[in-house]
């Protein structure tokens, strides 16, 4: 962002928001975003895990099959996780991207599209340190009860060799998992790297995410900047973020996709489990043609766009700046 772009979320006492002020920004958007459009991101897993139609025909009748089968809290279900984690997870992602245009670019007052697409970059390998354990659990809770709508239809078929417990021990897999559980028995079995499963496939898509983001969120809000109150207004910089969130999700649809098929622990009846990113591609594309890439890819606009669109709202409105303010 230029400093004509910070300077809509800094008070008219200061230059510049702190670190602090960005940390709480971030963490506040992220929380507010991710109540409003989690059952959107559940539907989007549970199509994503999906071989053919057999279960859901798209998001709406996943979501109503869902709140039948679990009510309207089972849509948020692997919620906590997110809003646990989302804090520190949208805080760094912001925060580092300010901090590397500062860095990068002469105090961020000089727009070079190389240097805005580099600090991008940047961010998307800082934030990924919280997003990928944060996307492993999440995707175990998310896909629970499409595992369980596979099973009540495929009751009589064997187990898969394919199938997998979260627990090695004797429970039930049956039982529905807990994120607490499955954290649990990922670093008793697996170490630090069970939860950083699916790393590399969380780069792939995270750092491509940003590069496109930012500078294009940076750009679309310089054009609404107002010399007379020195900041974009507020619907600008939400209508920015929407615009620049869905084009970069849906762009990096195809890699999300591989890492929500990688990081999946259970597997229904005849689904594959996959050694990496290559063999979960070429498995894909073999299996279920181009097309697979782009499962989801409606719902992750519909999730990011709203997402980064309050993000960046409330990033620019100074939140943060105002808490701190009342401390002072």
């Amino acid at each position: 962002m230029s400093t004509k772009d910070l300077s809509s979320s800094v008070s008219p006492s200061s230059s510049r928001p702190s670190v602090t002020a960005k940390l709480i920004n971030g963490g506040v958007a992220g929380l507010v975003g991710v109540t409003c459009v989690f059952p959107i991101d559940l539907a989007k897993t549970r199509l994503q895990n999906q071989h053919g139609k057999d279960i859901y025909k798209g998001m709406i009748d996943c979501l109503m099959k869902t709140a039948r089968a679990d009510g309207f809290l089972g849509m948020y279900r692997g919620a906590a996780v997110n809003l646990t984690l989302v804090t520190p997870e949208k805080a760094i992602k912001l925060a580092a991207n300010d901090f590397f245009r500062q860095l990068l670019m002469e105090d961020g007052m000089q727009r070079n599209l190389k240097m805005e697409m580099l600090a991008g970059c940047g961010a998307g390998i800082c934030q990924v340190v919280v997003t990928c354990p944060m996307e492993m659990l999440k995707i175990q809770l998310q896909d629970a009860g499409r595992l369980a709508a596979h099973r009540q239809g495929s009751a009589s078929a064997p187990a898969s060799s394919s199938s997998r417990s979260y627990s090695t021990g004797s429970a039930s897999t049956h039982k529905r998992p807990s994120a607490t559980l499955i954290a649990w028995e990922l670093l008793r079995t697996q170490g630090l790297a069970g939860l950083y499963k699916g790393l590399g496939a969380t780069l792939l898509r995270d750092i491509p995410f940003s590069i496109i983001y930012f500078p294009l969120f940076a750009n679309l809000n310089n054009l609404g900047f107002n010399e007379s109150t020195g900041k974009a207004s507020f619907a600008h910089s939400f209508v920015s973020g929407c615009v620049a969130g869905s084009v970069a999700a849906v762009t990096v649809t195809p890699l999300d996709v591989l890492k929500t098929r990688i990081q999946t622990l259970r597997k229904g009846l005849g689904e594959d489990s996959y050694s990496g990113i290559t063999d979960c591609a070429r498995k894909l594309w073999i299996q279920e043609g181009p097309s697979a890439l782009m499962k989801g890819a409606g719902c992750r606009a519909l999730v990011i766009a709203p997402l980064f669109g309050i993000a960046q709202g409330v990033y620019f409105i100074g939140i943060g700046e105002r808490i701190l303010k009342c401390f002072e």
